[in-house]
């Protein structure tokens, strides 16, 4: 288990985390979140008539973490096989003698743990998702605002053609919005988990769905409509929304990161005193998009081991169900850094269109081969075209070449040739798509 401290701390956490995400997901976090658990669980059995509630009070009284040493309990886990069993012996000895008898009525381990585990994604996505929004806004600012500004779009490494910088903060935005939906989702479906040794809630005799119903209503958990123990489905969609947003987060982060190469210089990150080396004092190292892309590393193979988890043997797992606990916690600790780091890197971002164009410019016009190539096909048809602009790429001067030969001439003026060699005329639907984009997300957000 992990120790009590916030997954922040230490020399590596840090760089990896997002301190408010991590607060949630702490020993202490986790071992409250199953104490809460033990707390509805009484309170639910005691609504529903089966337990005393004098003794549903004081059993949750005795569920706050603070009593508790999670080093300890970790430690203890170690002759069960999870961490639930040793919580119990130390709440029932911590409980009023007359209530004992009713500590975990009708539950078994994995109904505690698989519900605390819901309770901790979700109170983490909470500072996750504000982290989230954050990124999102920055990413329509961004787009908004250089929405015509003009620079290279590159392809399989290449320069290829004219974009826009909004093009591709719009695309940024887009996934970023998407990802936020699909965690809002997950966030909002996470489910209480109540099913007893075998699923069955035997213990509860006919009132076991009325119980496992008004345990997920204390918790302001959603319901299930039969327990889950081995239907991992929740898990799945969890870890692939916190996989979506690695993905979306790792786009932005590795085009800022080649953008502010220096040969490039389009953008840098902000952000006073950030990016030293311990070596070179002239480098300003895009800190954020390199940890964001250290965080997209981590994520499929935490994807990958709850989905490899997920497949199930009968009533209650062996071994599958053990092999979740950390890795989505791992997923919410790494996707929750990425987000915060995300957010500042965007906010922060100092985009150079000087640059952009100074890059554009530097081929001397053969980004525009195609827009002269669509000009000449009318008259001379494609693929005349596309040669006539060809032997013109491989002179020294795209411009004079194409000046100098008549073919073009034949059918092109200066001003003409002037105009399709204007990146601003070869933008296409690029304005479109920001407008679209930017729609779209202040839509959602209504």
């Amino acid at each position: 288990m992990r120790p009590s401290s916030s997954r922040s701390d230490g020399l590596l956490g840090g760089l990896s985390g997002a301190p408010d995400v991590d607060a949630e997901l702490s020993d202490q976090s986790l071992l409250q979140a199953m104490l809460d658990v033990e707390a509805a669980l009484a309170r639910a059995a005691a609504d529903a008539g089966i337990l005393p509630a004098p003794a549903a009070e004081a059993i949750a009284e005795r569920c706050r973490a603070e009593r508790y040493d999670p080093g300890a309990l970790g430690r203890a886990a170690d002759a069960t096989g999870n961490p639930v069993v040793p919580i119990l012996g130390e709440l029932t000895a911590a409980v009023p003698e007359e209530a004992r008898a009713w500590v975990h009525l009708g539950a078994t381990s994995q109904d505690v743990l698989d519900t605390a585990l819901a309770l901790v994604a979700v109170r983490a996505l909470g500072p996750l998702l504000r982290h989230l929004d954050t990124a999102v806004d920055a990413a329509a600012q961004l787009a908004d605002a250089h929405r015509g500004t003009v620079m290279v779009a590159r392809t399989l490494g290449q320069q290829a053609a004219p974009t826009t910088f909004g093009l591709k903060a719009a695309g940024w935005l887009t996934g970023l919005a998407e990802a936020r939906v699909r965690l809002r989702q997950a966030r909002a479906a996470q489910p209480a988990q109540l099913g007893g040794a075998v699923g069955t809630l035997a213990a509860f005799g006919p009132a076991g769905a009325d119980v496992a119903e008004r345990f997920a209503a204390h918790l302001r958990l959603t319901p299930s409509p039969l327990p889950w123990h081995t239907r991992r489905q929740p898990w799945l969609d969890l870890a692939t929304a916190l996989g979506g947003l690695l993905v979306a987060t790792g786009k932005a982060a590795l085009d800022v990161g080649l953008l502010a190469q220096n040969e490039v210089g389009e953008v840098a990150e902000g952000g006073a005193g950030r990016g030293g080396s311990s070596a070179m004092p002239h480098k300003r190292n895009p800190v954020d998009s390199i940890l964001v892309t250290a965080a997209t590393r981590r994520g499929p193979g935490l994807v990958a081991t709850v989905f490899a988890a997920a497949v199930q043997e009968h009533e209650r797992a062996a071994g599958a169900w053990h092999a979740e606990w950390e890795p989505l916690l791992d997923l919410l600790h790494v996707a929750g850094g990425a987000a915060a780091r995300c957010a500042r890197m965007l906010t922060g971002l100092q985009v150079r269109p000087e640059r952009m164009r100074e890059n554009l410019d530097a081929t001397g016009g053969l980004l525009l081969a195609e827009a002269v190539a669509a000009r000449l096909t009318p008259a001379v048809g494609r693929r005349a075209a596309h040669d006539l602009v060809t032997r013109a790429a491989a002179e020294p001067s795209f411009r004079a070449a194409l000046l100098a030969d008549p073919e073009v001439r034949a059918h092109l003026s200066e001003a003409e040739m002037d105009e399709a060699l204007d990146p601003y005329h070869w933008l296409g639907s690029a304005g479109l798509f920001v407008d679209r984009a930017l729609v779209a997300v202040r839509g959602a957000d209504g």
